[in-house]
């Protein structure tokens, strides 16, 4: 039985076929992501990826390094990105 959706998602469209849709958020992730302080928890988060995939046996999991980065990054991009959206 193939799977149904029922949450509906509004489709976009481009005002011009040929024009390219670029999505805001990702060229503003891409610009906080430079900041000193997201960049420094992206190489905390990477330190720690790099430690538990060089170990065979570890219940170490970098979650909480992950969430710090996800949660900063995702507050640096809240401030403008609802001023992009039309």
């Amino acid at each position: 039985m193939p799977f149904k959706s029922w949450i509906w998602l509004p489709g976009v469209k481009a005002e011009n076929d040929e024009e390219e849709l670029v999505d805001p958020q990702a060229a503003l992730r891409e610009k906080c992501q430079a900041k000193g302080h997201i960049d420094s928890l992206y190489k905390k988060y990477q330190e720690c990826n790099d430690r538990v995939n060089g170990k065979s046996k570890t219940t170490e999991t970098c979650m909480e390094e992950l969430f710090d980065f996800v949660a900063e990054l995702d507050h640096c991009v809240a401030h403008s990105l609802f001023k992009k959206l039309k």
